[in-house]
């Protein structure tokens, strides 16, 4: 583990606030939960190579945990198994208990969802871009994927600041995968059992205000993770996903509180360094906000925390029930306490300080908006953030969105999670034709409706078979409709999710919608969403709750409208009218 410490430079200097929640992140010593020594003897052992679930553990297991245990996915990539798989048609493989599970099931670890319930026979495949930086060769090579898949291609981006690309066929992937090493890309370990892109400040290195640059943090996260894109077996074997974020500014964009680990900028006698928290997530049965771990490390430290909690997780937590395999789920277990002192056991040298009360996030901050030019701190040039609708790219405007940032900037785009793209490094002098392009002025606008700058939505029922409804169009559909009948001043958070997984986030929005089945005036069943309400994001985090369930889509307009009236100070445009 001592060969984990990388030294990371200070920032050149740290903000001064009298507004920092210095006592927010430290907490008082918990008391440790009693726990029965044979609960703490980890669950996995190595053998030949790869972590598997230990004999004596294997009673009450989840399917998945079969699937594993039956065979081991990483040998897909790391053995090269994709190899001969992709020469067989999928008919075949679904022939076969096995091979099915193959499709269905283990490819998710070379990050390859099959989607069998709509598109059949093609898959989305989730690529790793850590801190959601990525070049314009690299988005070129994602859009000439897509491109030959016609009508069933296209790229979404994520709420982990990723893409997602769709239409992908089984015997293309060989190919894919040797494109995607060739531009410095991955989709290794993004899916199922693993932890997922891991998230930064998307201004990181360019912002004016930022605490930290987390573009270094994030790369070497993923890069251990992953084994600098080999595979890790280490942690391809966890019991559910594990997300993970490094805070970089007061902003939050990076929402520290839905993270399974969450850095939070801290000084702690002199040196720079971060607070933890730890089990935030989300799923069908149970959200939750992460919690401070009561710790602290030094930048250095920032790889073997990490992976003394994911060892800790992957020998520790439970592998039953799917909806109980999250970290937050050990944590309430053991308790904080004895969470904590295993992780302090895979530390190196077995220490781990306890958490610092020089916090440095400015907790009245306001939070930013990116969108439209904004000046950099390297002096002359700007950024630009454009918005992207419900984060849906063709081919077409992803080679668009290079040559914009070739032509005009360093040939970089930044991903957020929030589904949109900010073009980086423009020369003050090249703004102005940058934003009369056509691609901004006439489809990607820097300068987007109030009520569509916060609109988020997962892929919804087109692709995915979880999905109970369609999202994207439908998020989009409503979003003009409102914005027709209400005049609003301040953006307002909307979230759009298919299924009770979330993967659209809706108890962090202002007003969130989940898809549901329910029934209309007359009695039939019909389509429609749970509606939540007063989701909050930064220092003052805060998960909404349901505000009304199963609202037919033909009520859910009127519904909003009145929303935001009561409590967004929205107004009737008619009434506006009058007024004027």
């Amino acid at each position: 583990m001592s060969s984990l410490h990388v030294k990371f430079p200070a920032p050149s200097s740290l903000p001064i606030s009298s507004n920092r929640s210095k006592n927010v992140r430290a907490q008082a010593t918990p008391a440790a939960v009693e726990v029965d020594a044979a609960r703490l003897e980890p669950r996995v052992e190595e053998k030949d190579g790869y972590f598997v679930l230990k004999e004596k553990f294997r009673q009450g297991i989840n399917p998945q945990e079969k699937v594993k245990i039956e065979k081991e996915p990483m040998k897909f990539f790391m053995e090269n198994e994709i190899e001969e798989l992709s020469k067989i048609p999928i008919e075949e493989l679904d022939k076969s208990k096995l091979t099915k599970d193959d499709v269905d099931v283990r490819l998710k670890w070379l990050g390859l969802f099959h989607r069998r319930k709509h598109t059949y026979g093609r898959f989305m495949m989730r690529l790793k871009l850590p801190n959601g930086v990525t070049t314009s060769a690299q988005t070129r090579y994602l859009a000439s994927v897509i491109r030959k898949y016609g009508e069933d291609g296209c790229a979404d981006i994520t709420t982990r600041q990723n893409w997602q690309i769709r239409g992908v066929v089984l015997a293309d992937v060989p190919d894919i995968l040797r494109g995607l090493e060739e531009v410095g890309l991955t989709s290794l370990q993004s899916g199922m059992d693993n932890v997922r892109n891991p998230v930064g400040n998307p201004l990181a290195g360019i912002d004016p205000h930022e605490i930290v640059d987390t573009r270094p943090y994030n790369n070497l996260l993923s890069q251990y993770i992953t084994a600098n894109s080999r595979g890790n077996p280490s942690f391809s074997n966890l019991p559910r996903k594990w997300n993970v974020c490094v805070i970089g500014s007061h902003d939050l964009y990076e929402h520290p509180h839905i993270n399974d680990l969450a850095y939070m900028p801290a000084t702690k006698d002199g040196r720079f360094g971060f607070n933890l928290l730890v089990g935030g997530f989300f799923s069908a049965k149970r959200c939750a906000e992460a919690i401070p771990l009561d710790a602290w490390v030094p930048s250095d430290d920032v790889v073997p925390v990490c992976s003394a909690i994911l060892e800790t997780f992957r020998d520790l937590g439970f592998r039953g029930n799917r909806q109980k395999c999250r970290m937050m789920w050990l944590i309430d277990e053991l308790g904080i306490g004895k969470f904590r002192e295993e992780v302090v056991k895979r530390m190196p040298e077995a220490s781990l300080e306890r958490a610092s009360r020089e916090d440095l996030i400015d907790s009245k901050w306001e939070r930013r908006d990116y969108f439209g030019a904004h000046p950099q701190k390297q002096e002359g040039y700007s950024f630009v953030g454009v918005h992207i609708p419900v984060g849906r790219l063709l081919a077409d405007d992803m080679d668009e969105l290079a040559r914009l940032a070739e032509k005009y900037g360093s040939g970089e785009l930044r991903l957020t999670v929030e589904q949109n793209i900010i073009i980086p490094n423009i020369l003050n002098s090249n703004l102005e034709a940058l934003l009369g392009e056509p691609l901004l002025a006439e489809r990607f606008s820097p300068e987007p409706p109030i009520l569509m700058k916060g609109l988020v939505a997962c892929t919804g029922s087109q692709f995915c078979g979880q999905a109970i409804i369609e999202t994207k169009a439908r998020a989009l559909k409503v979003a003009e409709e409102v914005g027709s009948l209400v005049s609003v001043t301040r953006p307002v958070r909307m979230h759009w999710t298919g299924c009770p997984n979330t993967c659209g986030q809706v108890q962090v929005a202002d007003i969130g919608f989940m898809g549901c089945m329910t029934r209309d005036a007359s009695g039939k069943v019909v389509e429609g969403a749970d509606v939540f309400l007063g989701g909050r994001i930064g220092s003052d985090s805060h998960l909404g709750d349901v505000y009304k369930k199963g609202v037919p889509f033909d009520q859910l307009v009127p519904l909003v409208v009145d929303l935001l009236v009561q409590n967004f100070g929205a107004v009737l445009r008619e009434r506006e009218e009058t007024e004027d």
